[in-house]
């Protein structure tokens, strides 16, 4: 199956500098020599916005109301796959692909629980919860440091003596998601809105010491915009120039030999094509469970029904989607070039990607808000994977 000319196939992939690069090229700065790939200059402090939802087509499509952003672009990157910000915010902290940290995407099957027998429940690895994003909280069966067991470069970095500070709102402090992606205990700023996280990380870098100084500050109003309303919409443009001001104060008032980085965790696309998993006859027929979302499905089979699967998921979904087996997956490398063995196990038997503005619902389980937005993103296009990134030294 031929991919539409927006669509950047994995076998495409190696062209771009990656999320997971960018962690490595700080710490390259830090030491006074820059990286050729993700160009961050040598700094003594460096400043990471992450502007959740903030992809680089997008950014190209409304430069009129982001001037700061426009003019502080350094390259352009990948998000990784999934373009999901469970994912993506894990690969940045760790310096690594999925296939190394494990964070496979929105929901994923983990390790086999004892307690039930050989079925294995879903992890919705955002909220932390079992299944769906409104189940129960599975911290008491899944610990987050053994789910994502790699401390990765942010826990090298400050092993060699880095500050490392959080500037985001503190309802996100000590959650699962956040134990195991950042896996670096720091100092917490809480910061809700714009004004706070200004405050935040002016008053984490108007001390002087010695020591260099990594801030981590999250934003996730823009994100939130375009699943509700749809990226480019109004209310999206009006948050996109509310973000512009925001890198626009940040970076006016850094302080001597500090930098400030900004990127996104993956771009949108406004999806009108909904396919359910959950009332389409007989799609869930040798289905074990969904896992994922909506433009990128984890589908695991029940023993020996995986090819029927295949074929009846093939013809249902056509050119709405492209659908492989775990092997392909791994042999063309979508989670990276090396994925351990716990991971790979992780992987649905087979995964559907999402093709143009379709998306794969579960009506009669995902909460009806989810299912219903207009904003998505995961799969391959460019709108979906590629971020900007940006960069001002003072």
């Amino acid at each position: 199956m031929s991919a539409p000319s927006d669509e950047l196939h994995p076998l495409q992939w190696s062209s771009y500098a990656t999320l997971a690069d960018v962690l490595p090229a700080i710490d390259d700065a830090f030491d006074r020599s820059p990286s050729s790939s993700v160009p961050i200059p040598a700094s003594r402090d460096v400043v990471l916005l992450l502007i959740d939802g903030l992809g680089a087509t997008l950014l190209d499509a409304h430069a009129d109301v982001a001037p700061t952003l426009t003019s502080m672009r350094a390259a352009t990157i990948r998000a990784g796959f999934p373009a999901t910000t469970a994912t993506s915010i894990t690969s940045l902290m760790a310096g690594a692909p999925c296939g190394s940290h494990g964070i496979i995407g929105y929901s994923f099957r983990t390790e086999r629980d004892e307690t039930r027998g050989p079925k294995r429940r879903t992890l919705n690895a955002l909220r932390w919860t079992f299944n769906t994003s409104h189940g129960r909280s599975a911290l008491g069966l899944y610990v987050p440091e053994q789910i994502q067991p790699n401390g990765g470069v942010l826990a090298e970095m400050a092993g060699r003596g880095v500050d490392v500070t959080y500037v985001m709102p503190l309802a996100y402090r000590g959650t699962g998601f956040s134990r195991a992606a950042f896996r670096v205990e720091g100092t917490y700023v809480g910061a809700h809105n714009p004004a706070e996280i200004l405050a935040g990380v002016g008053e984490t870098l108007t001390p002087r010491t010695p020591r260099h100084r990594f801030v981590y500050a999250y934003w996730p109003d823009l994100d939130a915009a375009g699943h509700l309303f749809g990226p480019g919409s109004p209310a999206w443009r009006k948050t996109l120039a509310i973000a512009d001001k925001l890198v626009a104060d940040l970076a006016s008032e850094l302080p001597r030999d500090a930098t400030l980085v900004v990127t996104g965790d993956h771009g949108m696309i406004e999806a009108d094509n909904r396919i359910d998993i959950d009332t389409t006859d007989e799609m869930l027929k040798g289905v074990e469970a969904v896992g994922g979302e909506m433009r990128v499905r984890q589908v695991y089979t029940r023993p020996g029904a995986r090819d029927d699967v295949r074929a009846f998921w093939t013809d249902v979904l056509g050119d709405n989607a492209f659908l492989v087996p775990r092997e392909q997956v791994l042999d063309e490398q979508w989670f990276g070039a090396e994925v351990t063995d716990v991971v790979a196990e992780r992987i649905g038997d087979l995964v559907a990607v999402a093709r143009g503005t379709s998306i794969l619902t579960r009506s009669l389980t995902d909460p009806a808000p989810e299912v219903n937005m207009p904003g998505h993103h995961g799969a391959w296009s460019a709108a979906e994977q590629l971020v900007p990134l940006l960069v001002q030294k003072a």
